[in-house]
């Protein structure tokens, strides 16, 4: 089984490629870093250490590497005999990835019109649907009348803390015991893929949103509480009792979204908040506040992870989820100097104020209940003085 996975880096290889080699798969990775590409297509191995109580260390065999701009044509036609075509490389890139998988795809109607499933394992809702819009961009309609006959583009959701690193070995790559990657099946042509580890569902919306508005939800909250209060990761942020309470009491807000939604069982969605929030505690996982806290803006999204659960918390009980709108006030003060979002949001703040920023990036109308909440949380952060909580 052959499987083309776009992305290299981190998540790539200690996720993605990882589990594909594992469930026995060639893989090979595409990827514009030259550096890690020659040493891929040198050793055609590199190790994962899992970082838990124990450092479990895997050797991923089996894999190899093509350039995506100097080897085009060998990515292209790689594309026309994979089983298996899936990316990391986050959600800004997939648009640019499109032309070379329609291509792939084109080339592949004409030779080999066996399924190929095309999974984005990228941090977004429907990212395979967005990857296969613009891809259908660069195809005729007769071109996409095929495709949607032979191939499929399954949604998916992913979850596993991969951390910035530099390690001495450049292959390898530390990540948390923990991973999910929920596969849609509704639209699956053929076969569903054969990967070790995944879990394959008919309905992937109520996974998408329980990792969204938990995972995500808390990894922000952490991040924006955190950078507030000048600490410099997400271990140190957690330590702090004030901050890991906001973190809970924001979980039990979208919990309480979630169970009301899906009907989930209350104690089980407990034990998934609490399993979440240990996750954020692991001390063998180091990972930068600066980091998580990143491209604000596309997280200050109207269906993205803070304002979405505050929004359906206060449609469904008329109230002003105050966790949730205490992360989302700590975003709006996110002001990191190397983060173009960061810059961007405060200059934007600055000229249209609070409300305008919340209309322009998060779809609030000035009168929403939640803008005044937010405002006004705003404001308590701004007064007061952050050097009582920094730790000496």
């Amino acid at each position: 089984m052959l499987a083309v996975h776009f992305g290299a880096g981190n998540i790539g290889r200690g996720f993605i490629g990882s589990l594909l080699s594992q469930s026995g798969y060639e893989v090979v990775f595409v990827d514009v870093n030259t550096e890690v590409v020659q040493r891929l297509q040198e050793k055609r191995e590199y190790r994962v250490v899992i970082a838990g109580e124990t450092n479990e260390e895997q050797l991923i065999r089996n894999v190899s590497a093509l350039h995506s701009e100097t080897q085009h044509e060998e990515v292209v036609e790689l594309i026309t005999k994979a089983d298996l075509v899936t990316t990391a490389v986050g959600p800004n890139v997939l648009p640019l990835l499109s032309s070379t998988i329609a291509e792939g795809l084109r080339q592949r109607l004409a030779v080999n019109r066996n399924p190929v499933h095309v999974i984005a394992c990228e941090n977004m809702i429907g990212g395979s649907g967005f990857l296969k819009k613009h891809v259908f961009e660069h195809l005729s309609e007769e071109e996409k009348a095929a495709v949607d006959t032979y191939y499929s583009f399954p949604n998916c959701a992913v979850d596993r803390i991969v951390p910035n690193q530099k390690n001495d070995d450049p292959l390898m790559v530390i990540v948390e015991p923990f991973f999910e990657w929920v596969i849609e099946t509704k639209h699956i042509v053929g076969d569903a893929p054969s990967i070790v580890g995944a879990h394959f569902v008919n309905e992937l919306q109520p996974y998408i949103e329980r990792k969204l508005f938990t995972v995500n939800t808390g990894h922000a909250i952490a991040s924006y509480l955190g950078y507030y209060k000048k600490l410099s990761t997400i271990n140190e942020a957690m330590e702090d009792d004030d901050i890991r309470a906001d973190v809970v009491k924001a979980l039990h807000e979208s919990g309480r979204v979630l169970i009301k939604k899906y009907g989930w069982n209350p104690e089980e969605h407990q034990a998934y908040i609490e399993k979440i929030v240990q996750r954020f505690t692991n001390p063998a996982i180091t990972d930068e506040v600066t980091r998580v806290a990143r491209s604000p803006i596309r997280k200050l999204g109207a269906n993205d992870r803070l304002i979405s659960p505050a929004k359906q918390y206060y449609e469904l009980f008329q109230e002003v989820p105050q966790g949730l709108v205490k992360g989302i006030a700590a975003l709006l003060l996110f002001d990191y100097k190397e983060d173009g979002e960061a810059e961007e949001l405060q200059k934007t703040i600055k000229e249209l104020g609070i409300e305008g920023a919340l209309l322009k990036y998060s779809q609030l109308e000035h009168d929403h209940p939640l803008v005044q909440e937010i405002k006004k949380q705003v404001h308590i952060f701004s007064t007061c003085d952050t050097s009582k909580h920094v730790k000496g």
